[in-house]
């Protein structure tokens, strides 16, 4: 039965000896998850646009 004082001094332990991981992350994947990003939020912006720009000017014709 571990203490919480042991408890800790074990995992403070572990996270020192343990091998670190390579903290760069997946390159790779991120440059998908961005290509993809940009990829659906243009095929939103061109179904989208006229609507988008109705709702922009009615929200400034209210501001004057």
């Amino acid at each position: 039965m571990h203490t919480p004082l042991t408890e800790l001094l074990l995992r403070s332990w572990l996270s020192v000896t343990a091998p670190r991981r390579d903290e760069r992350g997946d390159v790779p994947g991120w440059v998908m998850v961005t290509v993809m990003t940009v990829g659906l939020a243009i095929a939103i912006f061109t179904f989208a646009e006229e609507p988008l720009k109705g709702l922009l000017s009615a929200a400034f014709n209210q501001v004057k």
